[in-house]
C-alpha cells in the first residue's frame, strides 16, 4: 500500500480529484487530502465535498509515496501559498512518483523546475507550461520517466491517466 498526498483546495475540478482517489483507492492505496486545515471542509466546483485529512503544514514529503495534483480552480490558488509550492518542489526532485491532471501542473511553474520536466496540461496551460521551458505534449497521459511525473489533459483522459498512476506505484 502506498500513501498518496493530494494536495487540493475547494473550487477543484470535483472528478479530477474522486476518480483517480477512488481508483488509487481501489487499488489498495490510502489517499490523504491535504489543505490548510485538517479536519476542514472543501467544496469543488460542481458540489463534491471531502473532508481535510492533514493540514499542509504538517505534511511531511517522508510520509508520503506519491503526489496528486487535481486540477480546477485549485491549482492556481495554491501555487499562491508557498507551503504548496515547497511541497509540490520537494516531490519533483525527490524521484517519487507525482501525478497532475488539467490544471494541476500549473502549480509546477511556481517550483522553477517546469524546463526539466516533460507534460501536459489543460489546452489553456499549455503554453504557460512552454513558455516556461517546458517540453509540452499534446497527449492523453504524458509520463516523464526522468521525473517521475505523469501529467493528463482533461476529465476525459481520466481513464488512462487513472490505470498510468494506479500502474505507477504497482
Amino acid at each position: 500500500m502506498s500513501k498518496v498526498a493530494a494536495i487540493v483546495t475547494s473550487m477543484y475540478e470535483d472528478v479530477e480529484l474522486t476518480s483517480p482517489k477512488k481508483a488509487l483507492e481501489d487499488a489498495g492505496n490510502q489517499v490523504d487530502i491535504i489543505e490548510n486545515e485538517a479536519n476542514g471542509t472543501i467544496e469543488g466546483k460542481h458540489g463534491d465535498k471531502q473532508t481535510v485529512n492533514k493540514s499542509i503544514d504538517d505534511a511531511k514529503l517522508e510520509d508520503y509515496d506519491a503526489l496528486l495534483v487535481p486540477g480546477g480552480f485549485s491549482p492556481d490558488q495554491l501555487r499562491a501559498d508557498d507551503r504548496y509550492v515547497k511541497f509540490a518542489k520537494e516531490f519533483l526532485l525527490s524521484g517519487k512518483p507525482v501525478f497532475a491532471i488539467c490544471h494541476g501542473p500549473q502549480l509546477f511553474i511556481q517550483t522553477g523546475l517546469v524546463s526539466e520536466l516533460t507534460l501536459t496540461a489543460y489546452l489553456t496551460v499549455m503554453p504557460d507550461l512552454y513558455y516556461a521551458g517546458g517540453n509540452v505534449k499534446d497527449e492523453p497521459v504524458v509520463v516523464d520517466e526522468k521525473h517521475n511525473l505523469i501529467t493528463s489533459r482533461t476529465p476525459d483522459d481520466l481513464d488512462y491517466f487513472n490505470k498510468a498512476i494506479v500502474d505507477a506505484l504497482k
